[in-house]
C-alpha cells in the first residue's frame, strides 16, 4: 500500500513541477525562441486550456475504463508531451506541446484519488489522498525551485527532459505497485447527469473567474522579481520556494477553516486573495516586502482553493471523478485567463506590477458571485440526473457535509 501511494504521489509531484515550473522559466524560453514575455507565456495559457478540455472530457469518456491501466495511459501521453516539449523549435510548435501536456492533467488526479483510496481501504482513505496532495506540496516547494534553477544554469529544454525522465518513474512505479482495481463503478450517462446542475456550475465559473487573480500575478513572477523588485536570476527559485511554503501554510489552515464552515472559508478566501494582491501591487518594488506578499498570496490562494474544492464535490455528490475533474477545468480556466490579461497590460507598457491589478479586478468578480448565488442549493435529483445528495450535503447553508470524505475535501494543485 504505501508503495503504491508513493507511485500515485510521485505523479502528483511530476505534474504539480511540470505545470509550474513554465513560469520560473519564462525569461529563458522568450530568448530561446525570440519572443517576449508575454507571448512566451502563451505556452502556460496552452497547457492551462489543455486541463479545461481534457479534465472534464477523458473523465467521462473513460468512466468505464480500468483506473489503473487508464493512469498508465494518461501518464504516458504527460511524459511523451513534455519530451515533445523540450524539443519544440517554434513558439507554436511549444505551444501545441503544452496544451497537449494539459490535457491528462486533471483526469491523472481525480482518478488517482479514487485509486489511492480504494487501495488504502476503509477507514484510511485520508491517509491516501493526503499522500498525493503531498506530492503537490513537494512540487511547489522543491521541484519548482529546482527545475527552474536547472533551466537557468543548463537551459529550459533540459528541465522538460527532466520532468519526461520524472513522468517514466512514475510510470514505472504505477505499473509495478499500483494493483489493478476493475473499471471506475459510473457510467458515462451518471458522469453527464451530474452536468445538469445549476448551481455547480455558478461555482465553476466563480472558481474560475476568481482564479485568475492569482495566476495574473503568479504566470509574470520571474520577470517581476527581476524587473521590478530588482533581485537576481539565481533569486527567483528562492522565491518560488518561498511561494511553496506559503501554499503549504495555506493547505494546513484551510483543512480546519473548511471543517468548520465551507461557504465561508470561499468568501473568506476570496476576501484574504484580494488583500494579498494589492498588498504586492504597492510593496512589490522593495525585494523583501514583494516575497513577504507572494508568501502571503501563497497562503490565502490555497485556502481558497480547499475551500473551492470541498463546495464543488459537494455540489457533485453522485459523481465524484467529474467534480474533482471541473474543479481542475475551473482552476486552469484561471489559469489561462490571468496569465492572457496579464501579459494584456505587460504589453500594453503598463509594466510588471499592473497584473496584480487585473488580478485584483478577477479575484473580485469571483467573489460578486459567491456573494449573490453561493447559498443556492445543489439539484434535485430531477434536476440533476442522480439521486439526491446525502443527508448533510451542501445544503445551501455553506457548511461542509458532516459525513464527506477526505477524497471529496481534496485540494488539486494550481494545479
Amino acid at each position: 500500500m504505501t508503495l503504491a501511494l508513493l507511485a500515485l504521489a510521485l505523479g502528483g509531484f511530476t505534474i504539480g513541477t511540470t505545470e509550474f515550473a513554465t513560469m520560473g522559466l519564462l525569461p529563458q524560453i522568450g530568448a530561446d525562441l525570440g519572443v517576449s514575455d508575454p507571448v512566451a507565456g502563451h505556452a502556460i495559457t496552452a497547457y492551462a486550456v489543455g486541463v479545461v478540455v481534457g479534465a472534464p472530457l477523458l473523465t467521462v469518456a473513460a468512466a468505464r475504463m480500468s483506473r489503473r491501466r487508464l493512469l498508465l495511459v494518461l501518464m504516458g501521453a504527460y511524459t511523451l508531451a513534455n519530451v515533445l516539449s523540450a524539443l519544440a523549435p517554434t513558439i507554436e510548435t511549444l505551444v501545441a506541446g503544452r496544451f497537449l501536456a494539459g490535457l491528462p492533467h486533471g483526469a491523472f488526479f481525480g482518478v488517482g484519488a479514487a485509486v489511492g483510496a480504494a487501495v488504502a481501504g476503509p477507514g484510511r482513505r485520508g491517509h491516501a489522498v493526503s499522500m498525493m496532495m503531498t506530492g503537490l506540496t513537494v512540487a511547489n516547494v522543491v521541484g519548482v525551485p529546482l527545475s527552474t534553477a536547472v533551466g537557468q544554469s543548463l537551459g529550459w529544454r533540459v528541465a522538460f527532459v527532466v520532468m519526461g525522465l520524472l513522468g517514466a518513474v512514475t510510470l514505472l512505479g504505477v505499473l509495478r505497485f499500483v494493483p489493478e482495481h476493475g473499471p471506475v463503478d459510473s457510467s458515462v450517462r451518471n458522469e453527464l447527469g451530474t452536468l445538469r446542475n445549476g448551481p455547480l456550475w455558478i461555482s465553476f465559473a466563480a472558481g474560475a473567474v476568481g482564479f485568475g487573480g492569482l495566476f495574473a500575478v503568479y504566470t509574470y513572477v520571474a520577470p517581476t522579481v527581476t524587473k521590478v523588485s530588482g533581485m537576481t536570476q539565481g533569486a527567483v527559485p528562492w522565491v518560488l520556494a518561498v511561494f511553496g511554503v506559503g501554499m503549504t501554510v495555506g493547505t494546513l489552515l484551510g483543512g480546519r477553516l473548511v471543517d468548520r464552515d465551507v461557504l465561508r472559508t470561499v468568501i473568506g478566501g476570496f476576501v484574504a486573495t484580494a488583500a494579498s494582491l494589492v498588498v504586492f501591487a504597492l510593496v512589490g518594488t522593495m525585494p523583501v516586502p514583494a516575497v513577504l506578499a507572494l508568501f502571503a498570496l501563497g497562503v490565502t490562494s490555497q485556502v481558497l482553493g480547499l475551500a473551492m474544492q470541498t463546495r464543488l464535490m459537494d455540489l457533485s455528490p453522485q459523481a465524484q471523478s467529474l467534480g474533482a475533474a471541473l474543479c481542475h477545468s475551473a482552476l486552469n480556466i484561471g489559469n489561462a485567463s490571468g496569465a492572457f490579461f496579464g501579459g494584456l497590460v505587460i504589453a500594453a507598457g503598463y509594466g510588471y506590477l499592473a497584473p496584480a491589478w487585473v488580478g485584483l479586478a478577477l479575484t473580485l468578480v469571483g467573489l460578486a458571485m459567491v456573494l449573490a448565488f453561493g447559498r443556492q442549493r445543489a439539484a434535485a435529483p430531477a434536476e440533476a440526473g442522480g439521486a439526491e445528495p446525502p443527508s448533510g450535503a451542501d445544503g445551501g447553508d455553506g457548511s461542509a457535509a458532516p459525513a464527506a470524505s477526505a477524497q471529496e475535501r481534496a485540494v488539486p494543485s494550481r494545479a
